[in-house]
């Protein structure tokens, strides 16, 4: 008799709070962390808080080399690996958002080296995850490895404007929709649905929703609540073993609209949005979804977003192409183009 095995890959350790950085030392020891270090970043999260990870690290016995990420495309990504290869590190720090933190997702696997999650934003789901996203002609997501450690320190946190807070608020959000779209896989077509990943999801979704005005009041608090519902929905796509939990039809519709407007809006204000009109096609509470990224100053609009109405129209029909092997209400709907306007009509998100 054979067994099926499900694998999860988890982060050994979680640091949230003020000064969060100063404990870098202890975690090193705890985990066992000697020799060289790589951290990548850019060069503004660099001067924030890259130079405070290094001058740590040097304290803590390791020897701290920093490599600059400009994108996440195959080229950038490659350099990254070679920089690996050269330096031979013993481990990754990722400083920065979610192109940064990706970039030493990927770069880090390939070398089979451990990575260490350091966000300087809450803009994003990626902290804790496994998986990837690589920019290109269309964008995908891959299978890389969950961080070893995340250390997220929410004074550094709080320093960035507020629209990375509205993103991760709409990340979050549309983790709603994200679980229709996986149970409705799960009925029409069989798919594999964890119900315990798909709950740690929409718990998240549901607090983030709950506490609108503790993010709202701009308290430390309320930003390490956030931060921790970023890690959960990353821990859910860990257990799930893929991204199922946390990306549906709302996320095709970001990549959707990326991909026909370059100057769009950020990837959780526009999953924010993707969300209150995927919510109206499952027949669900789209106007619940709507008045909490309303609430949080979120954009619900077209232009809101930047974009022309008719690229919403566009996104909206073109979102199931993105993937078309991941079942959503789009791909079941096969939407035309004027049924699509008519849902961005009825939801408000175009005049």
């Amino acid at each position: 008799m054979s067994l099926n095995y499900h694998y999860m890959q988890l982060p050994r350790e979680v640091i949230i709070g003020e000064g969060a950085l100063r404990r870098i030392p202890e975690v090193a020891s705890r985990l066992g962390l000697k020799g060289k270090a790589l951290l990548l970043s850019d060069a503004q999260c660099y001067k924030l808080a890259g130079e405070t990870v290094s001058s740590v690290l040097e304290t803590a016995g390791l020897s701290p080399d920093f490599f600059l990420v400009k994108s996440t495309t195959v080229d950038d990504l490659i350099a990254v690996e070679r920089q690996l290869k050269e330096l031979k590190p013993r481990v990754v720090f990722g400083v920065g958002g979610g192109t940064i933190i990706d970039a030493a997702k990927i770069s880090s696997v390939g070398q089979n080296i451990p990575f260490i999650s350091v966000p300087t934003t809450v803009s994003h789901d990626g902290v804790a995850s496994p998986l990837a996203s690589i920019k290109g002609d269309r964008p995908y997501s891959v299978l890389a490895h969950a961080p070893l450690a995340i250390i997220a320190d929410t004074e550094i946190i709080s320093m960035a404007p507020w629209r990375f807070v509205v993103s991760g608020c709409g990340d979050i959000i549309s983790k709603f929709t994200a679980v229709k779209d996986w149970q409705l896989a799960y009925l029409e077509k069989g798919e594999y649905y964890g119900d315990y990943a798909a709950s740690l999801a929409l718990m998240s979704a549901k607090l983030v929703t709950k506490n609108t005005d503790l993010i709202i009041d701009k308290k430390e608090e309320g930003i390490r609540m956030l931060m921790e519902a970023l890690i959960s929905c990353g821990v859910s796509m860990s257990i799930a073993g893929s991204s199922r939990p946390c990306s549906g039809s709302e996320h095709l519709f970001s990549h959707a609209l990326d991909m026909i407007n370059a100057h769009h809006a950020m990837h959780g204000e526009q999953c924010g949005v993707g969300a209150i009109l995927t919510a109206f096609l499952h027949g669900s509470n789209w106007q619940q979804i709507r008045a909490a990224l309303q609430k949080i100053g979120a954009p619900v609009t077209a232009h809101e977003l930047g974009v022309k109405d008719m690229d919403v129209v566009k996104a909206l029909q073109v979102a199931a192409q993105i993937r078309p092997e991941r079942y959503t209400i789009l791909h079941k709907l096969n939407l035309g183009f004027d049924a699509c306007e008519t849902v961005a009509r009825a939801t408000g998100t175009i005049c």
